[in-house]
């Protein structure tokens, strides 16, 4: 897959199923300046959590997981302020 960009979401790797309409969200939130979807891995017996959750702080901004079944795929975010972004994620990354 070519590199390219929508929006703020840097797309260079395939998505699992449902987490692009969690990457439009994020790319709504102002102080979010990129999103890098990263590697997909298969989780060991996991069946239980599915959504998008906030993993931790890194020095850009934050990592998450995007879990689906027993796939796990990481989301990095580049933002401005992390505190705000992990505030406003809290309150409305629920689907």
């Amino acid at each position: 897959m070519a590199k390219h960009r929508k929006a703020k979401v840097k797309l260079e790797h395939h998505l699992l199923e449902g987490l692009e309409e969690y990457l439009e969200r994020l790319s709504r939130i102002d102080c979010v300046k990129s999103i890098i979807p990263g590697r997909i891995s298969r989780q060991n017996g996991g069946r239980g959590s599915k959504g998008l959750f906030l993993k931790y702080r890194t020095n850009s901004g934050y990592k998450l997981l995007y879990k689906m079944g027993t796939s796990v795929q990481e989301v990095f975010v580049v933002c401005e302020d992390p505190q705000a972004f992990e505030k406003v994620f809290k309150e409305s990354m629920t689907l």
